[in-house]
This record gives structure tokens, C-alpha cells and sequence, in this order.
């Protein structure tokens, strides 16, 4: 008996289930099962591999060597189970399929008001699960399978992601017209810090980005106020409480009414900072998916020059 022999649909399932949820019992919970039943099945792949899947700790259960290179061979299945049943669709004439995207919430009004906009009406059969997400949220579900495309602010290096296009969106610091700050040039982060602030919650790429470049300069970070809303920090600086740091994109609604200001910082990591469309490394893309990605790419103000 092969190694491929034991991991039957069964058995990945319930696998893939342990190794993302973190526990039997939880695994167990959430496919409705006893967790014995769960607790076996793992012991029986265990056994017939002839390798340990999982180190057992206090916390849950951790995943071995092994069963990293089990895990990625189970998100290959389940990825090419969609691309054959989307190509058997096709030949049927059955032409309805779903695309899941996880998104950053600053980039959400461009999501469907440039790119889902104009895809859906030339591409009437596709349906879409859309999701909010931190851009660690946002790297980890695409990395996982569990979205086909992903939008995010300045993730860090990752080779399980593949960038479909990157566009340069330097972080400014985001003042009510008048600020005092509007009146600075060469503006720097130090320069903000005096004021107070509000600032994306942990694993959002924005507050990676304030949070290093406040480290290397050795400041203090203390926001005011934390949050994982845009709209929370929009009505920060509207109510005058203080200022932000976002991409110019996220509040353009803002500048326009002349409202807000958006000003850029000189600080080098910040200038550079850019926007992700992403897709999971090594996958073959259902065609659905490939042609939004592109359309995405294309059509997206994110991601134009």
C-alpha cells in the first residue's frame, strides 16, 4: 500500500479539519462528529504512513514535517477538485461557479465599483463571496484555500503567495482640512506622533508599517484609539480628535468634499509601501478565477499607475 493509497477523501477531510482548526475536539465539533471517531481516523493515517501527522502539545495539536507536506498535498486536492468541476461544468453547459475574495476594508468601494462592477455583467454565471480581513487575514486565507483571491496592503514576503499585479500607495498621514500639519513639507512620521492618533488593529499591513518605522526611529506608539474600521478612523479625524495614517485611496470620498487631507511622509519604508492583488503560489487558476484576476489588475484605481 502506497502513501496515497491511505489518504482517501475521508481521511484528508478529516486531516485538513485538525490541521486548521488546531484540536480534535474542535475538529470534531465542526464536521459533527465524536471526537473519537476523529481522534481515530488520525491514529489509522498515522499508522499506515508510518509517520506521526501531529505533535501533541497543551494547547492542541501542532503539525510535524509530515504533515505540513500532508497539508499541502490536501489543499492541491481540493484546489484541482474545483478546477475539474468547473471544466465539467463547462462541457455540461452548466456555467455558474463561485469565487471567494478576501479583501482589505480600504479597498473594498474599489473592489465592486471598478472591478466587480463591470466583470458581472460580462461574466453573468460567476457568483462571489467577498471578505473582510487584516492583511495577515487576507495572506493566510489565500496561503490556506480558503479564498481564491486576495486584496491587501503591504504584506510581508510570503512564498506561498503569488502577486497577480503591485502598485505603488505610499502611506500619508490623514489631517481635517486646516491641521497645522498640512502647513509641513518633507513631513515625517516623527513629525505626526506629537499629535494624537488612531491606528488599524495588530496584523494590519498599515500598523506593521507605522510600528517599524516609529521602532527604527525609536518612538513611542500610542494611539488614542485602535480599531479595526476605517470608517472608525474616517470619524476619528473627522470629529477632530486627532490623525491617521492610510493610503490617499482610502479616503478620496474625503478629499474630494475637501473635508480631509491626505499627506504624504517622507520616510523611505513608507513611500514604498504598495497594494497586493494575490493569488496562492503554484495553484493551477480556474479560468473564472484567472480572468477576474486579470480584470482585477486592469480595471481596479488601486492598482493603476
Amino acid at each position: 500500500m502506497t502513501t496515497m493509497d491511505v489518504l482517501d477523501a475521508k481521511a484528508l477531510r478529516i486531516f485538513m479539519a485538525v490541521a486548521r482548526i488546531g484540536s480534535i475536539r474542535g475538529a470534531a465539533e465542526h464536521m459533527g462528529l465524536a471526537p473519537s471517531v476523529v481522534s481515530r481516523q488520525i491514529a489509522d493515517t498515522e499508522r499506515d504512513i508510518g509517520l506521526s501527522l501531529f505533535e501533541r502539545t497543551a494547547r492542541g495539536t501542532v503539525l510535524t514535517d509530515a504533515g505540513e507536506l500532508v497539508l499541502e498535498h490536501g489543499k492541491r486536492v481540493l484546489e484541482d477538485n474545483g478546477l475539474l468541476a468547473e471544466q465539467l461544468d463547462q462541457i455540461r453547459g452548466v456555467q455558474q461557479t463561485r469565487i471567494r475574495i478576501r479583501c482589505g476594508e480600504g479597498f473594498m468601494a474599489d473592489l465592486v465599483e471598478h472591478g466587480l462592477s463591470s466583470f458581472s455583467k460580462a461574466h453573468s454565471y460567476v457568483r462571489y463571496i467577498v471578505e473582510l480581513g487584516s492583511t495577515e487575514d487576507v495572506v493566510d486565507a489565500i496561503a490556506n484555500s480558503d479564498a481564491d483571491i486576495g486584496i491587501a496592503y503591504n504584506p510581508l514576503t510570503e512564498p506561498r503567495i503569488r502577486a497577480l499585479a503591485i502598485a505603488r500607495q505610499p502611506l500619508c498621514v490623514i489631517v481635517p482640512a486646516g491641521h497645522p500639519l498640512s502647513e509641513r513639507s518633507a513631513l515625517k512620521l516623527a513629525d505626526c506622533l506629537a499629535f494624537p492618533c488612531a491606528l488599524l488593529g495588530k496584523g494590519n499591513g498599515v500598523t506593521q508599517l507605522v510600528a517599524r518605522v516609529a521602532a527604527d526611529a525609536g518612538l513611542a506608539l500610542a494611539p488614542l484609539l485602535e480599531t479595526h474600521s476605517i470608517e472608525v478612523l474616517r470619524r476619528f479625524v473627522a470629529a477632530g480628535l486627532g490623525v491617521t495614517f492610510l493610503p490617499r485611496t482610502s479616503v478620496t470620498v474625503e478629499i474630494a468634499r475637501g473635508s480631509m487631507q491626505a499627506i504624504d511622509l517622507a520616510d523611505p519604508l513608507l513611500s514604498e509601501a504598495s497594494a497586493h492583488l494575490m493569488v496562492r503560489a503554484h495553484r493551477r487558476l480556474p479560468l473564472s478565477v484567472e480572468k477576474l484576476g486579470q480584470h482585477l489588475a486592469q480595471e481596479m484605481q488601486s492598482f493603476r499607475s
